[in-house]
């Protein structure tokens, strides 16, 4: 089985089949068709194959062209029929790994869709989990609920963990520019991983089990968790001095070694920064370890919300202003600059708490015209124009993603108060100071 899959593969005439077609999913469907593969995607959302099928695209960064041409070329096709799994020699899955209300790992979605497509695997297949998650999760979890007496990992089938790393909005890193880490649970499973992967991503990884693989994912997130949790309380700190935390941060970045520059924010966003440590921390108690260091970072970043908020109530108390019956408008309700992702964003959260507090909130963001549905989150909110007529009917604007589109020279010269929370203000425009910014 393994000789005739690696054969496959090389040869081109593997079908690949990924489940989960959103940011991760699309852009490795899209790299696959680039080396001349067939790729068949699956989704529950009937709404998104029937738009991906027409040749349309629904995330910001990938256009809708592309869709098209891979569509029309046959080498790409979506459906809600998972009975198609049995047309596929590799399988992926880019499923989400949420949080439950308990802020405890949510893998539901993994095992569900392993229990779907069970009765669809067969011998001579590839499947690779890249959903981030817990170590473990791919042997305690797949492994039981795909082997069966006709089917054996490592001889029959093949199963590897290798976790995505995308990152929408960044271009100079694509798909096949990332390295790819990939751990097995045999050696045969690893060795199909890499000559699979290897086909179009330029550097693969392997490393000597999947436990490795899945808390290289954690470790890389979480570091940058930490990090933008020290720099987040050093603000913190700093505003209380009345240091530019910013500035700080651009010295101290000077230094040739030993220093790698984080930028504190309103909160964390995104879908692995903000849950992956949880992950972690949920699995170490099963070990008897208690993740102290990790989940202090975690508590500083949660609290950045309500630091904020805190600041746009300083600004109004200065004009004699109360937060309550206060206009706000939200400049950027993105995670991160230029993208379309909502993600656990800290701007919709800030947003809420704004709105418990009695305050009318409007938004704008030239990536996302409409509020989008959202699990936890619920705003009947389109995305404002700035012009210096609008900007003056609010009382504050609030800068919580610093969008390149967006005329920070206007939205100066216009709005009667800014919090800016990423440090696009760090002197007032022209040298003055009016005392218009507030830095939160």
């Amino acid at each position: 089985m393994q000789t005739q899959l690696i054969e496959k593969i090389k040869s081109k005439k593997a079908v690949v089949g990924i489940i989960g077609l959103g940011y991760v999913g699309l852009p490795l469907m899209l790299r696959y068709t680039e080396v001349g593969y067939q790729v068949l995607g699956f989704d529950i959302d009937k709404n998104k194959v029937d738009l991906l099928n027409s040749g349309k695209s629904y995330i910001e960064h990938i256009e809708a062209n592309v869709i098209e041409r891979v569509v029309n070329n046959k080498l790409f096709n979506a459906t809600i029929d998972f009975s198609r799994i049995t047309e596929c020699d590799v399988i992926i899955l880019c499923v989400p790994t949420p949080l439950n209300k308990h802020r405890e790992p949510d893998i539901s979605f993994v095992i569900d869709t392993t229990k779907t497509i069970k009765p669809y695997i067969r011998a001579g297949q590839l499947i690779s989990l890249e959903s981030t998650t817990y170590p473990g999760t791919t042997e305690e979890e797949l492994v039981p609920r795909l082997e069966h007496s006709s089917l054996v990992v490592g001889k029959d089938i093949f199963l590897v963990y290798s976790p995505e790393r995308e990152d929408p909005g960044n271009i100079n890193f694509e798909t096949r520019t990332i390295p790819k880490v990939v751990g097995g649970c045999t050696p045969s499973c690893v060795e199909v991983g890499v000559i699979f992967y290897g086909q179009a991503i330029d550097n693969i990884v392997p490393v000597s089990s999947t436990r490795v693989a899945e808390m290289t994912k954690l470790l890389e997130n979480i570091h940058r968790a930490v990090n933008i949790g020290l720099v987040n309380e050093m603000k913190i700190v700093a505003d209380r001095m009345g240091i530019d935390i910013f500035e700080v941060i651009d010295a101290a970045a000077t230094k040739p070694f030993g220093f790698t520059p984080y930028y504190p924010g309103p909160g964390l966003g995104g879908h692995c920064i903000p849950i992956d440590p949880f992950y972690l921390t949920w699995k170490a108690r099963e070990y008897g370890v208690h993740t102290r260091f990790i989940e202090l970072a975690g508590e500083v970043n949660r609290s950045m919300p309500e630091f904020v908020v805190a600041k746009v109530m300083d600004g109004l108390n200065e004009i004699q202003k109360s937060l309550k019956g206060a206009s706000i408008l939200v400049l950027g309700i993105a995670y991160k600059k230029n993208v379309d992702d909502m993600r656990e964003s800290p701007a919709v959260e800030i947003m809420e708490i704004l709105r418990e507090k009695g305050a009318m909130v409007s938004y704008s963001d030239p990536h996302v015209a409409h509020f989008p549905k959202m699990r936890e989150h619920h705003f009947d909110l389109s995305s404002q124009e700035i012009t210096a007529e609008n900007l003056k009917k609010f009382d504050a604007v609030l800068l919580t993603t610093d969008h390149d589109k967006f005329d920070y020279q206007l939205i100066y010269e216009h709005a009667k108060m800014i919090i800016d929370t990423r440090g696009k203000y760090r002197e007032d425009q022209k040298g003055t100071n009016t005392r218009k910014v507030i830095k939160a």
